[in-house]
């Protein structure tokens, strides 16, 4: 394994000439630098990580805390994009990324927070999906390891959101240009996203002068085409069925799909849909999907950029939220009626 020692033998150079040199320091000059560098690429080097983190006090590891009640986890597609460009953006910046978890380590039990401590991360992002935070998670929270929240804000910490409230206008707002009057929504499990999109949903149809009729708001469930195929199915039963059916992600689209075939009805000639999230599937599917496109590499990417740059000091916990715009991604399954 090469060392620093085998470095400052090649170049001619001391010990700490070369330690300093890896380490960016003003007092060796740029020559020095690009020859130590220059040796250190050509002969293998890698530094060492405890070494490292005791002449820095940083370890270079940055942790992701994922919570989400509904257990279909990484499998949804938004997340999972969202947490890989954070991977990306990490690794571009030269940290390691380690999954935060609360259970068994080793012979005992940890917390979020000693799992952090444990594995001595400089930063944690947390992205919650659900409308609680567990005890853990507040612990985590109120501790001082960085820390940089995904589409959920809390006080005094830094966080990046998707702009969930124009995403659910420009879609409403679509939808009635296409002359539709009664629009049904099934929204989510209970969550800051899912009370900031029923409320621009609400807003958006008061602006336009629509009625919000009674049972055409229905709670269903993230990701989970079964549940919210049998709303539609109830939707579709009223005698006074809507025109046009908003789902609460891409993914449970394909429930209401199914329903509708399995009933003789097709989409958009009997009942027009809209998605949200964007998802590739949505925009293979025939018809193809209307829907909202959520920017996850830029949520993921400005997530880490945010943490990296508290943990360096560069920003502090009182930055206001950074909000990503998305984009309507029009399809063909809302089709334009008469008024």
């Amino acid at each position: 394994m090469v060392s620093i020692k085998n470095i400052a033998a090649e170049c001619g150079v001391s010990i700490a000439t070369v330690s300093k040199a890896l380490n960016d320091h003003k007092d060796v000059s740029e020559a020095t630098k690009a020859l130590v560098c220059e040796a250190a690429e050509r002969m293998g080097y890698f530094p060492n990580s405890q070494a490292r983190a005791l002449k820095t006090n940083r370890t270079y590891n940055l942790g992701v805390l994922f919570q989400e009640r509904g257990g279909s986890g990484l499998t949804q597609q938004y997340f999972a994009s969202v947490l890989n460009s954070f991977k990306k953006q990490a690794e571009s910046d030269g940290y390691d990324v380690t999954f935060i978890s609360s259970g068994n380590v080793g012979n005992r039990r940890m917390s979020y927070y000693e799992h952090c401590m444990y594995r001595n991360v400089d930063g944690v992002a947390i992205v919650c999906v659900d409308d609680y935070l567990d005890k853990g998670v507040e612990e985590l929270l109120s501790s001082d390891i960085p820390v940089v929240t995904i589409d959920y804000v809390v006080a005094d910490r830094l966080a990046v959101v998707s702009d969930n409230e124009k995403g659910i206008r420009q879609l409403v707002e679509y939808i009635a240009s296409k002359g539709h009057r009664k629009i049904a929504y099934i929204y989510g499990d209970t969550s800051d996203v899912t009370s900031v999109r029923l409320n621009a949903f609400r807003k958006t149809l008061g602006h336009l002068n629509i009625e919000v009729r009674d049972g055409y708001l229905l709670q269903g469930r993230y990701h989970d085409a079964q549940s919210t195929g049998l709303l539609v199915k109830r939707l579709m039963s009223c005698s006074d069925r809507p025109t046009c059916i908003l789902l609460p992600d891409d993914f449970a689209a394909l429930g209401a799909m199914n329903t509708l075939e399995e009933q003789g009805l097709s989409v958009p000639e009997d009942v027009s849909l809209a998605g949200y999230d964007g998802i590739v599937l949505s925009q293979v599917l025939r018809p193809r999907l209307t829907t909202v496109g959520q920017d996850t590499d830029r949520l993921g990417e400005e997530a880490a950029k945010r943490l990296i740059a508290l943990i360096r000091k560069e920003i502090s916990n009182k930055e206001q939220p950074l909000i990503i715009g998305g984009m309507l991604l029009e399809g063909a399954s809302v089709k334009s009626i008469d008024r």
